[in-house]
Formats: C-alpha cells, structure tokens, sequence
C-alpha cells in the first residue's frame, strides 16, 4: 500500500486498522450494542475482515518507493547471548496444557506473525494471560522478563494495568478490556540456532520478537494507551510514554527555524497521522522532514537519545547492537514533525531510516467515556517501530537462513 504525499498527512480518524468499518465499529456505541454473543460474533467478522485486507499482499515490508534496499541486514552473531530468551520460552512451554500448548506454538514462517491489530475487539490466538493460572502467568512474564529490558518490562506492564483503567472508566468492562486480555504465541520451538520467536498481542501493545542465533528483531513492536495516565481507580498514578513524548518535543525544539520549516510538515494536527500499524506490512513511504545529516552534532545526538529512547525497550545488549545498526544510516535518517511545540501542544513524530521507522501519535479518544471526542489529545497516544526493507518479524533473517539451510520439511 502506497501512502502518497497527501494521504500521509491526512487526518481524518479512519486509518483504526485501515478498515473504516473499525472506526464505526469499534464506537462505545456501537460497543454496547447486543448481547455478549452478538458482539463476540461481530468481533470476530469484523476480525476476519482485517486479516483478509490485511494478508491479501505477500509480506515485503516497509520501502520509500517500493523497492527493498538489499544487503542490510547480514546472518552473524551478534556477540549477545539468547540463551536466557530461549529457556524462558522453553519454561513458558513445558507449564502449558497440552490444548493450551496446541493453539500456542505455530511454525516459524507461519502467517501468524502477521495477525496483530491494537483494536481491542480483535479475534486473537495462543492463549491469554487471563486464560492462565497464577503459576503459568509468573512464567509468562519470565519470558517478557528475560527477553526485554527493565524499562520495556515496566512500559509492558504498565500499559496492561492501564487497559484495566479503561475497563473501570466503561462500567467495569472487563469483558473488553483488562490487564489479563493479552495472548502470547510462539513461532518455532525454542532453539539455540534455529529461527524461532514469540509474540505478544492486545489492546495497545503488540511486541514481535524474532530470534536466530543470537541476533533478535523486535519489530513490528507496537506501544500506546487510552488513558495514557491514571488519575483513578486500581492503577492510580501509572502513566506511560511520558519519555517519548518530551524527549519528541526536546528534539523539534532544538531546531532553528530554517531547520524546523525542513522538519515540520504540517503546524495544525486535527486527527491520528500514524500509517504504519496493523496490517501495514508492506507500507510506501517516502521520506520527509529533515535530514540527521543536515543536523548538527549536538541535534544529532538528541535525535539518537529519541531513537534509543523507543529501542530501549529491548534487552540492553541487543539493544545496544539495533542502535550500532541506527548509527551506521544516520545520515540517510529523517525526522518529521506535525503539529505545534508548545509544552503542552499535540502532535505526531515520524524517523525514518533504511534500518528502522518510528511513529509517534497523540490520537483522537476512541473509548474512553464522557471525553469530547474528535480532537488529538495527549491521552491517547500510539507509538510503533519497525523494520524497514523487509525484515520486520525478522523475515529477511530468516529468508538467508533458508537459502544457507534448507529445511522446508522442518518448517
């Protein structure tokens, strides 16, 4: 899917997944409307709908015109151990129910890493956290544990404990949200050298995280919240996406103002901007904004602490090993702003390079109840990052290591 130069700078509220039928869907309205079979059932059309658009195009991945750029990515080792990620999932594994570890594990190259959407009505597969006892939770978040970092754990749970907010602020709905209602699938089985990895699928948090070897790609990795701070209820006083947010707004207004009529697309934001969330796997889009080569030392040093800021969430070292990645483009990387700069403005952030895309998003409120609605606000935020030229799900990783060890009969 292309996003031309007009369309990306669109904001009316119907990019909900791509499907506007989720945007008139997905209302409190429309929410509350017949009885829980009747919504589980238009849940689950509605999900079918979104697959299908979605999966229609053979995954190729996020380009600015089209084209992959070949050779970025390479088969090595990165030096950064996966042992701990694997006997964690290994762990998470042996404690499931064999019906539970059926609907759970999925081959590696399946089209199941494809199947996520922020919607919170989405018809998900693998096995929730709900669905688990106490003892197969605790070993569930070990693997989120041993596979992010401290502040990507905390950011992880904290955006669960704040879905259940949203359930108290609609009549106590946990029906629809809460912090149980996320699901967790694997691809492959666990191995210290063959392509495997698992994904984490709910309202406003999806984390993909590929493994081969010891290199990891976690993206698509997919962060946001409505509310985005809790001024009520269980969680009171959580709040997430706080650092993205100002470190974004330190960035724009480092610039000067020849640099901020390069980077400023648009001074008036009036919906959501994001294009690259659910089934967006195969997005055009160009660059814009301004170039990190047309920054001065200073601005790109706060540009990268912006970029560290969202891969941060990844366990330090691999971490560590996606930044080396990010510094070695950092010329060819642009960042563009919509928006005003105000402390307390709304707004939405894009970088983009050939190795990494990141969108920053305050959005309209879609399901909180008694808020005007219509406007961006600073508490619906989406965020998402991923891995331009095709290896999203850690697909270009895993195409070398077919055509260096062919085992379709394995997969």
């Amino acid at each position: 899917m292309k996003i031309s130069s007009e369309s990306r700078l669109s904001t009316k509220p119907i990019l909900l997944g791509g499907l506007l039928i989720l945007a008139v869907m997905g209302s409190p309205a429309a929410q509350s409307q017949g009885t829980a079979s009747e919504r589980a059932e238009r849940f689950r059309r509605m999900s079918q709908e979104a697959e299908a658009r979605g999966l229609a195009e053979t995954f190729k991945g996020v380009t600015r015109d089209g084209q992959i750029i070949p050779s970025l990515f390479a088969v090595r080792s990165s030096g950064v151990s996966t042992e701990p990620v694997r006997q964690a999932a290994s762990a998470f594994l042996a404690v499931l129910s064999p019906d539970q570890r059926a609907k759970t594990l999925f081959p590696v190259n399946d089209d199941e890493w494809r199947k996520w959407m922020n919607q919170h009505f989405y018809v998900r597969q693998g096995v929730s956290l709900s669905e688990m006892s106490e003892a197969q939770r605790q070993v569930a978040i070990d693997l989120l544990r041993a596979s992010l970092s401290a502040k990507g754990l905390q950011q992880s749970q904290d955006i669960m404990r704040l879905n259940h907010t949203l359930g108290e602020l609609n009549g106590n709905n946990f029906e629809e949200y809460g912090e149980g209602r996320y699901w967790i699938t694997l691809m492959g089985e666990p191995h210290a050298s063959e392509p495997w990895g698992w994904q984490l699928d709910g309202h406003h948090l999806i984390i993909n995280y590929f493994v081969m070897g010891d290199q990891v790609v976690m993206t698509p990795t997919f962060m946001g919240s409505e509310p985005v701070t809790a001024t009520s209820g269980k969680y009171r006083g959580t709040a997430v996406l706080q650092r993205e947010q100002a470190k974004g707004l330190a960035l724009i207004n480092a610039f000067n103002d020849d640099q901020r009529k390069h980077a400023v697309l648009q001074t008036s934001k009036r919906g959501q901007n994001n294009v690259a969330e659910a089934f967006k796997d195969n997005v055009v889009l160009d660059y814009a904004g301004i170039r990190a080569a047309d920054l001065s030392a200073a601005q790109q040093d706060t540009l990268l602490d912006l970029i560290q800021e969202h891969v941060a969430n990844l366990r330090d070292g691999h971490a560590q090993v996606k930044m080396d990645e990010v510094r070695q483009h950092l010329d060819a990387t642009h960042f563009a702003w919509i928006g005003e700069t105000t402390a307390d403005s709304v707004f939405y952030y894009r970088v983009q390079s050939p190795v990494v895309l990141i969108e920053f998003d305050h959005q309209p409120h879609i399901n909180m109840p008694g808020v005007e609605r219509g406007k961006p606000t600073r508490q619906h935020i989406h965020s998402i990052v991923r891995t331009p030229n095709g290896n999203d799900y850690g697909k270009d990783l895993l195409r070398q290591h077919y055509q260096q060890h062919p085992h379709p009969h394995r997969h």
